[in-house]
């Protein structure tokens, strides 16, 4: 078995290839590497074509592992990797809408792509690699692929763009921008993939990326080429069925115009019962024609392919959309705000037929997620999570878990807002949003960053600014002709060639993600799409502002209160006491939460304001720093031979030696006090060690200064 190494500088280091047929049960594998971040990527291809397919079955998978870290991780009974992580999926959902759009449109073979990290160095992202160690195992295999394609990522610091940052890099940037793109039959270099997340960046900047990207992409791909140059596999070619020329001339003379007067109509249902009424009545027509089964499957993807060309074609030629809408025309805009009782803020948005229902609930900071994966261990403040239930497109299907697809969307509106979100110092409150999208034609997930900026204003979260989100379509001919649609909606998204999210506010972009179904875009159409999302974005952000311009002065009185106070780091032990008595005794008491950071920093949330203060008192008493000369009204806690112990306030106690209770000698010290009696005592000295002398002699008889009264 002969190995192949090769290797690419890039970013200042290296990127390592390696084929060694590990798995050669595979149609392809190969080792890509990165600093010391490893992945393997295999690609499988099913021997026979599946039948009755109206899609292209492609699986990609994201695999990471605890092991690749060095670490053991999981529940405590259960050692081994689950349900893939959210990071997992959405790298998953990145390497498949990079590679989809090279695969031949007829081929109905079922394709696995599985990346799998081996080693990851705490410095590079295997994301990166693996989208590249997938187009390789690809790239030299047999199976039908028009690839390479690039992948990189870029930051900027100190006005600077950075190639491939380290995750530390990353950190103090205020760029994060994954593109991927590879060269067309004509050598034209096109993109086809972004992901980015930005600190509300120029729409203009953005093109200043892609410009430092592309040197970078090229010569990834020229590498690539070299390689299958030298060993890539002649490419298995895809059963392509001849036309049937005959059945074709008979279906247009069925349909007529009444496909185009089906399609293009403003209202989804009508569309919908029209279209499928016709596709009902073209599979009859061929049926009573034809008694061979194969003729009516023709039909059915034959009608696919006519109801795509109308549609390319009338927006094209005529820049007819399916609800005559112009170009860059948005479809009528509702928005609400406190729609909801009792939630701590909510917000409708309704562009059209797709309407999100976002709802803000306020926690505690100790109600953070815990994340717990190969790269991520912390905790997470804010969290946007999206539900996309069928009824929203009038279907009825089991209410499963989220899909990958509800896990990608909501993701990207997290990261929309995640800018804007108030620093933990400013608000310290954790923050869930749930959006329900309960009906969807088109661009759900910017849907969602709308309603979800207005559910935050409405609970009066000190959002910078609010977010609006847009997404963009691409019609393109074999001649080279294109119209770029704003605010896509069902049929031109599922038949375009683009779909483009761009989210952000007045001052820039936030966050963007594209992905195409033809080899790319080049820049001219970035370009003008861009521009169109920027004009759109505004158009629904003044929309936004007629309901509300800015977060509300005051917290719903629904949502949770916090008090802070800053304690003495080593008064912390004192605030928990021994075995957590004390801090358990508070919570129980006043039904508060308490988070203690290792500051000193405390957080008291509680529903009701009354407790959280009562808590805080208790606190406050309990970190007190005691003064020598201070009269306090103590209870007596225990007695013994010298003297009695009397606390103070909660958790510090004080003696008074038998000498101190009276001018008078005292034989037993129960002759004049007993446990639980409340005394006027001063402190008259603190020794070294913290301990408290206390006198009941020297305090004043008139009525003390009480500093703590315990109940």
């Amino acid at each position: 078995m002969q190995n192949y190494n090769f290797q690419i500088g890039v970013g200042g280091r290296n990127l390592k290839v390696e084929f060694r047929n590990l798995a050669e049960q595979a149609n392809a594998d190969v080792l890509v590497s990165y600093g010391e971040t490893l992945v393997l990527a295999t690609a499988v291809m099913s021997k026979e074509e599946r039948g009755g397919l109206s899609f292209f079955p492609l699986t990609v998978d994201y695999e990471e592992r605890y092991y690749a870290a060095g670490k053991i991780r999981g529940a405590r009974y259960v050692r081994r990797e689950g349900r893939p992580s959210d990071e997992a999926i959405c790298n998953a959902r990145l390497i498949d809408r990079t590679i989809r759009p090279r695969f031949p449109k007829d081929l109905k073979r079922d394709i696995q792509v599985v990346i799998t990290v081996l080693s990851w160095d705490g410095q590079n992202d295997p994301d990166i690699v693996g989208l590249i160690a997938a187009s390789l195992a690809l790239s030299v295999s047999d199976i039908p692929w028009s690839g390479p394609i690039a992948a990189v990522r870029i930051s900027k610091s100190n006005s600077e763009f950075v190639l491939n940052p380290t995750y530390e890099e990353r950190g103090e940037n205020s760029v994060d921008l994954v593109l991927a793109g590879g060269k067309s039959l004509k050598d034209e270099f096109l993109i086809n993939m972004i992901e980015g997340n930005f600190e509300e960046i120029e729409d203009d900047s953005l093109l200043k990326i892609f410009d430092f990207a592309e040197p970078h992409l090229k010569r990834i791909i020229d590498f690539q080429k070299e390689i299958v140059e030298k060993i890539g596999k002649a490419k298995i070619s895809p059963v392509i069925s001849s036309p049937d020329i005959e059945l074709e001339r008979e279906i247009k003379e069925f349909l007529k115009d009444s496909l185009e007067k089906a399609v293009f109509q403003g209202k989804k249902q009508a569309r919908m019962e029209d279209a499928d009424k016709l596709r009902g009545e073209l599979s009859s027509f061929v049926e009573s024609n034809y008694s061979d089964q194969g003729k009516i499957k023709y039909a059915l993807d034959y009608w696919e392919k006519e109801v795509e060309r109308i549609i390319h074609e009338n927006i094209i030629e005529k820049e007819k959309r399916p609800d005559g809408r112009r170009l860059d025309e948005i479809r009528e805009i509702q928005t609400e705000v406190g729609i909801i009782p009792r939630t701590h803020g909510s917000g409708l948005f309704c562009r059209g037929q797709t309407k999100a229902l976002s709802i803000l609930t306020l926690g505690a900071p100790g109600d953070q997620q815990l994340l717990e994966g190969m790269e991520i261990v912390g905790k997470k403040r804010f969290m946007h999570h999206y539900n996309f239930p069928p009824y929203s497109v009038g279907e009825i299907r089991p209410m499963r878990g989220p899909g990958r697809r509800d896990i990608g969307h909501g993701m990207l509106a997290e990261k929309s807002l995640l800018p804007l979100i108030p620093s933990f110092e400013e608000f310290p409150y954790t923050m869930r949003i749930v959006s329900e999208i309960l009906s969807s034609n088109g661009s759900t997930s910017m849907a969602s960053v709308s309603s979800s900026s207005l559910a935050l204003m409405d609970a009066g979260v000190p959002i910078k600014r609010p977010a609006a989100g847009i997404a963009l379509g691409l019609m393109t001919d074999i001649k080279g002709n294109y119209k770029i649609l704003t605010d896509i909606q069902g049929p031109e998204d599922h038949h375009g060639d683009m779909d483009l999210k761009v989210a952000g506010t007045k001052n820039g972009v936030t966050a963007m993600q594209m992905d195409v179904k033809i080899e790319g875009i080049n820049k001219k159409i970035l370009e003008e799409a861009l521009s169109r999302a920027k004009k759109a974005r505004l158009q629904i952000l003044e929309k936004m502002e007629k309901v509300l311009t800015e977060p509300r002065p005051q917290l719903s009185p629904y949502a949770p209160r916090i008090l802070t106070i800053q304690i003495n780091p080593e008064k912390i032990r004192e605030v928990i006491g021994p075995g957590g008595k004390t801090i358990n005794e508070i919570i129980a008491d006043t039904g508060v939460t308490i988070d203690v950071q290792p500051t000193g920093l405390i957080f008291i949330t509680s529903e009701k304001e009354e407790t959280a203060k009562k808590a805080l008192s208790w606190i406050k008493n309990i970190t007190r720093e005691i003064k020598v000369g201070e009269i306090f009204q103590g209870k007596v806690k225990k007695i013994v031979d010298f003297g009695a112990f009397i606390e103070l306030l909660p958790g510090q106690e004080g003696l008074v030696h038998v000498s101190d209770l009276s001018p008078l000698r005292i034989r037993r010290v129960e002759d004049i006090m007993k446990v639980g009696d409340l005394l006027s005592v001063k402190v008259i000295k603190i020794d070294e060690l913290g301990r408290i002398n206390l006198s009941l002699d020297k305090a004043s008889l008139k009525p003390a200064f009480t500093n703590y009264i315990k109940k």
